[in-house]
């Protein structure tokens, strides 16, 4: 990529292709259901199966979900449905 060539006639255009963009999925509607539901339990039923406990935080991308000693970090959109316990 380092053709002086290129450079040359296209210096803003490769500058613009080389830098690294930060995308973040946000799921609005599930983040604001999984909210209500800090402090409850729940059971999460994920692409790989479900996942039932006490739902610690929810960030914009993860939930965090208590069961016993483990806890499970789930990504929003790996999430299928929830419901409160």
């Amino acid at each position: 990529m380092n053709n002086p060539y290129t450079q040359m006639f296209y210096p803003r255009q490769m500058e613009t292709t080389m830098q690294p963009k930060q995308v973040i999925v946000v799921e609005p509607y599930v983040y604001a259901a999984v909210s209500s539901l800090v402090g409850k339990r729940a059971v999460v039923e994920t692409s790989r199966g479900s996942v039932s406990g006490t739902v610690l935080d929810a960030k914009l991308d993860h939930i965090a979900i208590q069961e016993a000693e483990s806890t499970f970090f789930i990504r929003l959109c790996e999430i299928v449905w929830i419901m409160p316990e």
